[in-house]
């Protein structure tokens, strides 16, 4: 087993970005730039997860669970983007709002983790 497989954070953001892309297969009208974006920086969030929890030094370690966070941040901006142009509604919005802000303040929580 790796790593990040242990990782909670990494369990949910995987899940996360699993939503994600049933949302964009599911709704075709959403203009292709942001799709594709959404798309990108959903894969990031968890990649950087993994991606950081192989590296040996902490400043390596806290610089790729800095970058997935900044991810999640793209993401949720992406999802107001697509809610106000009337996309998804409330509720769709705010469970992924919800979710986010978790996966938000666990990577927050690694990343305090390794402070030098």
């Amino acid at each position: 087993m790796f790593d990040f497989e242990k990782l909670s954070v990494y369990s949910k953001s995987k899940l996360l970005n699993k939503n994600i892309l049933n949302l964009l297969r599911n709704n075709k009208l959403i203009d292709s730039y942001i799709r594709d974006q959404l798309r990108r920086a959903s894969i990031s969030s968890v990649i950087n997860i993994a991606e950081g929890s192989g590296k040996f030094s902490k400043a390596d370690k806290r610089n790729f669970y800095t970058i997935a966070r900044g991810s999640v941040y793209e993401c949720v901006s992406l999802l107001e983007l697509i809610k106000d142009d009337g996309h998804i509604n409330e509720e769709v919005f705010s469970s992924f709002y919800k979710d986010y802000t978790e996966v938000s303040k666990m990577l927050l929580g690694l990343i305090n983790s390794q402070r030098i």
